[in-house]
């Protein structure tokens, strides 16, 4: 199986951005299961990171892709975010938006929606601008490394952030295992992951190109957060799922988890 997973070089020659957005991301095209999933995440990030959630000084995005939806909320909550991916691409889509480039891909829709949930959607231009002043970096990462940002260093974090990205870049579990422990080490001792995971997902499109997943079940997504050094602190499921010619999972699950402390 390991020998027909999609690896980092498919990645940097294939994963085209535009295409991936196009895919998942036009909110505002009408009703369908992609968006519904944006909404999804969106709707649980919030309940993590607004009024009475989550807090802290610095927050690390761990595969971040090209898009900038999963920090909306915690731009709220930490005042120093980090973006990060494996892609030069995707890198270089985040710079487009955070430079606010003529051809950046546009995120008027998602961020009106999280505006809403805030309880003021006209205030999406001020978001924008927090968002852009929060985060402190973009940097390439691997989580298949002791530590998934080398060569740089960064203190310990309050919390790591790592949406729809670990099945895509592990071909087993015990790799998904390794990563989330590589993730741990990122964080302070009590501080918190933030992950949601996409259950039983074999492959995903992108343009022409497919891409490959680990496909798990909840149990043992939550096994190996488990295994990995966390108390889960909330768990929730959803049957959402993608439109099944993309991306053919059954269901997700998103969890907040605190690092235990320990030697």
């Amino acid at each position: 199986m390991e020998g027909s997973f999609t690896g980092p070089d498919e990645y940097q020659k294939y994963f085209m951005p535009r295409d991936y957005l196009a895919t998942y991301y036009s909110f505002e095209q009408g009703p369908s299961p992609e968006t519904e999933m944006i909404k999804f995440n969106l709707q649980c990030l919030h309940k993590t990171f607004g009024p009475g959630g989550l807090r802290g000084e610095t927050l690390i995005d761990v595969g971040s892709g090209p898009t900038i939806y999963q920090v909306l909320a915690a731009c709220e909550a930490f005042g120093d975010i980090t973006l990060s991916d494996f892609t030069d691409r995707n890198r270089e889509e985040l710079q487009k938006w955070l430079n606010k480039d003529p051809g950046a891909f546009d995120w008027t829709p998602v961020l009106k929606f999280a505006c809403e949930l805030e309880g003021n959607s006209s205030r999406w231009q001020e978001k924008a601008e927090k968002l852009r002043d929060t985060v402190k970096r973009v940097l390439k990462c691997d989580v298949h490394m002791n530590n998934p940002l080398a060569p740089v260093e960064l203190p310990p974090a309050d919390c790591v952030l790592t949406m729809l990205a670990m099945e895509c870049a592990c071909c087993s579990l015990a790799a998904y295992r390794a990563a989330l422990c590589n993730l741990a080490a990122l964080l302070k001792p009590g501080a918190h992951l933030v992950t949601s995971v996409t259950l039983h997902i074999p492959s995903y499109m992108v343009g022409k190109h497919q891409f490959s997943c680990l496909a798990m079940t909840k149990e043992e997504v939550e096994q190996a957060v488990l295994d990995a050094g966390f108390d889960i602190e909330q768990l929730l499921h959803s049957a959402q799922s993608y439109s099944v010619t993309t991306a053919p999972n059954k269901g997700i699950c998103f969890i907040v988890a605190r690092k235990r402390p320990g030697p």
